[in-house]
């Protein structure tokens, strides 16, 4: 079992779960507006959403592995492709983060959690992501390939809900830091550019 990969795996989703994208900032703003225990609501249903993405990708992918290794060659270059593409859309987007309070609708914590939840798994792009993302990590010739999924899946999960129930538990911090420190964004831009063309690379470089 590779324990340095799966430490690696861990800091990456870090960095990515870090970097300013809708759902963080979704969780950001319902904590700023309407309190912390709702964007814990909504970090519950957005990490629950993962559960099933996981599902779908690690069935898939192994049922490709058993039938044909070149195929698995093809899904982890499409996979190391679309990370570089990621990298190349974080390095043109803006790096500045406008965080507006507007339209932030007031809702109970089911709503939220539901909401959050739906987010999530209609999201094709979460699906695409965990396929680019997950064969480059695969940790051990011993356990099934179904088994790695389920545990880098859950690795996923639970890093990202500690640092999303982190944003929402500190929304009213992170939110004057980032009023004060206007060159915030720009050194998250570039770390994710970084954490992205760096898994790309070791997905290239990765053995079957």
């Amino acid at each position: 079992m590779n324990y340095d990969l799966l430490i690696s795996f861990v800091l990456a989703t870090s960095v990515l779960a870090i970097s300013p994208g809708p759902d963080n900032i979704y969780v950001l703003m319902q904590s700023i507006v309407n309190g912390k225990i709702f964007g814990l609501a909504t970090v519950a249903g957005l990490i629950s959403g993962c559960l099933v993405h996981t599902t779908l990708v690690a069935f898939g992918v192994s049922a490709i592995i058993k039938e044909n290794d070149s195929l698995f060659f093809i899904i982890k270059l499409f996979g190391a492709l679309y990370l570089l593409f990621l990298a190349y859309k974080a390095y043109t987007s803006k790096s500045d983060l406008k965080l507006s309070s507007d339209n932030v609708p007031k809702k109970d914590l089911l709503q939220l959690f539901k909401q959050g939840f739906i987010m999530n798994v209609l999201n094709p792009k979460v699906s695409i992501f965990f396929l680019a993302f997950f064969p480059g990590f695969l940790f051990s010739n011993t356990l099934s390939t179904i088994s790695q999924f389920y545990v880098l899946g859950l690795l996923f999960m639970f890093v990202s809900a500690i640092v999303f129930s982190s944003i929402a538990m500190l929304a009213g911090s992170i939110s004057e830091f980032i009023k004060q420190h206007s060159n915030v964004g720009l050194y998250l831009k570039w770390m994710q550019i970084i954490v992205f063309v760096g898994i790309a690379v070791l997905i290239l470089a990765s053995k079957n």
